[in-house]
């Protein structure tokens, strides 16, 4: 592995990482990069480096700068004070960083795991693939959504659905691949499609594509080598329309000798264009050897954005079909920690723990174990054949809190929501996964029923935020309550607060369940006092479970009222 400044070039699992982030490269953009920082401070010609990549092949020297300027992009390098790829005009290019061996551990290991190694469990859904491409290879175009939440394993299905399609080699296939970026869709049109083409055009056999594009496509190409100022479909809408229908065409003269496999991920963050595109491919009459693949998570659109409305209607007029991706059960889990620390028999309890914990979503479940390890919870013992991992401490020791890796993916998305926002979802984890729209009014300060409307915008937008109900008041009126998808995006949101606010919220909302249930507080006063507990407000969190214990022995359940005295009494003991 190399390292350069905050970047690690991890070359056994071709991937780029900026401390804990893996960042998206293409795998000839990947080469060129991997030359260089293997060569760093001496200049590269352009024929050295096309012939250390392309052997044999004839490519036109405008590719390295499309290469170029996706690697600048990906490092947050200037051209023009370049940290990492410098320029040298009409000679070539030389890695200027200062690059060194790098031999810990890679950060964000257990996203690369679970593409590896957390593949089980999937057979009903890499069928359906599959079947779609033969569908596709037919002359039947295709279009399949794969929906799933962050880290379920929608990228490692396609992953082994590519390994067996290209590996088998029958029929030949084509694969362009482009990632749509959160924050792109706005600032640059086509910008998927743009990757995925320029996959084809840079592919050991892209000139066949390249021809292709510049005979039927011929305004595509400058956006694609990155000299065109401004992107294609800008102006005119019959301007707009004949660029799109002149791709289109490309794409299925393409797709007409053999089957094309286009996948666009993550395309809840694409741009109109883009989505526009797939729609006028999904709706062609023409044959084509066309699978057109697209991930997405659910929920993840708004009602009112036009990727739910492209699949309303697709669906409706079935031109789509979509393969759901759902958590692991128990023992598929079992399948992946066994594949994950190689060896088939587990710790006792650990399958069960890291279910519970994960909800079946594969990395998650990666992340929990590497999170054990670190902790020195779980442990390998032993050398070579007979090393064996074991729990050297009980389960329940495990540090509290969120694994490194998963809070920062979850801020990332958190941060996408306005500061309001985030106070909202903040004061929904003061509750639990499930919380009610008073309680983050009283959280707040605020109007409870300006609180349902906010609440419910986030449910449309956010896949990790679902309405969940009504719940009845005492006042016989009703109130909306919302569930977190996860109980970790719950933790974050309560970790990132600060103690002092996190008090405030707590003692809000056990005195305005003291006003709701007025006369009748006992009925509440175990909640009341887990909320004054959690604000360490130590008395009055003593006072309600004394009142719960009353409750308690009146309903002669008496070894429950018994626990709460005596926890009454440890909390007293707080008490200065």
């Amino acid at each position: 592995m190399k390292q350069f400044e905050r970047f690690r070039l991890d070359t056994a699992n071709e991937c780029l990482w900026r401390e804990s982030e893996q960042i998206a490269i293409p795998p000839k953009a990947f080469a060129v990069l991997r030359y260089l920082v293997e060569n760093p401070g001496r200049l590269i010609t352009h024929d050295e480096l096309m012939d250390a990549l392309w052997p044999e092949t004839f490519v036109q020297p405008q590719v390295l700068r499309t290469y170029m300027l996706d690697l600048r992009k990906a490092l947050g390098d200037d051209a023009g004070q370049p940290r990492f790829i410098q320029t040298l005009p009409k000679r070539g290019y030389s890695f200027v960083a200062a690059v060194s061996d790098c031999v810990a551990v890679t950060p964000g290991a257990a996203v690369q795991a679970a593409k590896q190694s957390g593949f089980v469990n999937r057979e009903e859904e890499l069928g359906r693939l599959r079947a779609e491409f033969e569908r596709a290879s037919t002359g039947e175009r295709r279009l399949v959504f794969i929906c799933g939440e962050a880290g379920i394993g929608k990228t490692a299905l396609l992953d082994a659905f590519l390994d067996a399609s290209l590996r088998s080699g029958k029929p030949p296939v084509c694969v362009a691949r482009g990632q749509c970026v959160l924050g792109m869709g706005w600032k640059e049109e086509y910008y998927p499609v743009m990757e995925a083409l320029g996959q084809l055009a840079g592919a050991a056999d892209g000139e066949s594509a390249r021809g292709t594009l510049a005979r039927m496509a011929p305004m595509w190409l400058p956006r694609l080598e990155r000299q065109a100022e401004t992107p294609p479909g800008t102006g005119s809408v019959a301007g707009q329309e004949r660029l799109m229908g002149g791709l289109c065409e490309a794409i299925e003269e393409i797709a007409a000798s053999k089957p094309l496999i286009l996948i666009l991920e993550d395309l809840h963050w694409a741009d109109d264009a883009t989505l526009n595109l797939i729609s006028a491919l999904a709706r062609r009459r023409g044959p084509a050897k066309l699978l057109m693949v697209a991930t997405l998570r659910p929920g993840s659109a708004a009602r009112e954005h036009p990727l739910r409305a492209l699949k309303q209607d697709l669906s409706m007029r079935k031109l789509c079909s979509e393969i759901g991706m759902k958590p692991l059960g128990k023992t598929a889990v079992r399948s992946l920690l066994s594949k994950e620390l190689q060896q088939e028999g587990l710790p006792e309890g650990l399958g069960g723990f890291v279910h519970q914990h994960s909800e079946g979503n594969p990395l998650f479940a990666i992340a929990i174990v590497e999170h054990l390890i670190e902790q020195r919870v779980l442990v390998r013992h032993g050398s070579d054949s007979a090393a064996h991992w074991e729990l050297d401490k009980p389960l329940k020791e495990m540090e509290g809190g969120v694994p490194a890796e998963l809070a920062q993916m979850v801020e990332l998305e958190i941060e996408q929501v306005s500061a309001e926002e985030q106070l909202v979802l903040e004061a929904g984890s003061l509750m639990n996964v499930a919380f009610p729209a008073w309680a983050v009014a009283a959280a707040l300060g605020t109007d409870a029923l300006a609180m349902e409307e906010t609440c419910d915008g986030l449910a449309r937008r956010l896949h990790f935020v679902k309405r969940g109900g009504q719940d009845e008041l005492p006042d016989g009126s009703c109130s909306d309550f919302y569930v977190f998808s996860h109980e970790i995006y719950r933790e974050v949101l309560y970790q990132r607060q600060s103690p002092r606010r996190r008090a405030r919220g707590h003692i809000r909302i056990a005195e305005r369940l003291g006003e709701m249930f007025k006369g009748r507080e006992a009925d509440v006063a175990r909640e009341m006092a887990g909320h004054f507990e959690a604000a360490g407000s130590w008395q009055r969190a003593a006072d309600a479970l004394h009142a719960a214990a009353r409750r308690a022995q009146l309903r002669r359940a008496h070894v429950e009222a018994t626990e709460l005295t005596e926890h009454a009494r440890r909390l007293e003991l707080n008490v200065s």
